[in-house]
């Protein structure tokens, strides 16, 4: 099978799969062109709920392929830079699910994700000075954000790999699990995150990544959505609440 991306969704969740085994999952230009693209097509698909990103077998992913480089640094940066970009920007609530190498390309797209699992055999590395790249800014940027400075320059500076324990600590994963655990917690959690108000992510993912001036629209979408009035009828009646808003509305 030629390098792609792999997509399904199940039970309200889309699930994205970086195939590139050969390479440990690297990332072609093809690859790094076509994610804006199919993440456009799941945004706007009412039954998809949540996002996991994850690499066919036991690795995450390696990083772009290095092979790209060659024809041009640059443009492979700037497509890396718009899939990256693409994925933050992604609506509904998106989580990395990392086994084995997640390096390079490999974590900052796991970086652009809103939450990040992985397996207590993961390492993580940002290796762009093994090559003389400069990272990007907006990936220096969401770096920084999740491991404060001194972890993001030790990682930027030097090119080493970190273990999950490590990652953990500096805040660059959110959940450590033993190795044949993960794909369990990850549905697990993704099926708490599905039966969750929509608009309630929504919003909070906006206001969470520094969006100031949407207050008065998220408060017209919570007045027209009904989820508020089913959210506390629900509670009172001791049942699952049925929350009915899947995307903006005008008006």
């Amino acid at each position: 099978m030629e390098p792609q991306l792999l997509h399904r969704v199940a039970d309200s969740v889309a699930t994205v799969v970086v195939h590139h085994p050969a390479k440990r999952n690297a990332m072609t230009t093809a690859m790094w062109r076509a994610l804006p693209r199919l993440l456009d097509g799941l945004a706007a698909d009412p039954g998809v709920r949540a996002l996991v990103l994850t690499g066919e077998g036991a690795t995450f992913c390696a990083g772009a392929d290095i092979s790209t480089l060659r024809e041009s640094a640059e443009e492979a940066q700037q497509l890396a830079v718009r899939a990256e970009e693409a994925l933050a920007a992604f609506p509904k609530p998106t989580l990395a699910a990392v086994r084995g190498h997640c390096v390079g390309g490999g974590a900052q797209l796991a970086a652009a994700c809103d939450l990040r699992f992985a397996e207590e055999s993961a390492l993580f590395g940002v290796t762009p000075a093994r090559l003389g790249v400069v990272y990007p800014a907006s990936a220096t940027r969401r770096l920084v954000a999740l491991t404060g400075p001194a972890t993001a320059k030790y990682l930027l500076f030097s090119g080493e790999l970190i273990d999950a324990t490590r990652a953990l600590r500096t805040g660059l994963v959110d959940e450590v699990l033993p190795v044949g655990e993960l794909d369990k917690r990850v549905a697990e959690f993704t099926r708490v995150l599905a039966s969750r108000s929509l608009l309630t992510q929504a919003a909070a993912k906006e206001f969470a990544n520094g969006r100031t001036d949407r207050d008065a629209f998220w408060a017209g979408q919570a007045r027209r959505s009904g989820d508020t009035a089913e959210g506390v009828a629900a509670f009172l009646e001791r049942r699952q609440p049925r929350f009915g808003w899947s995307g903006p509305t005008s008006g």
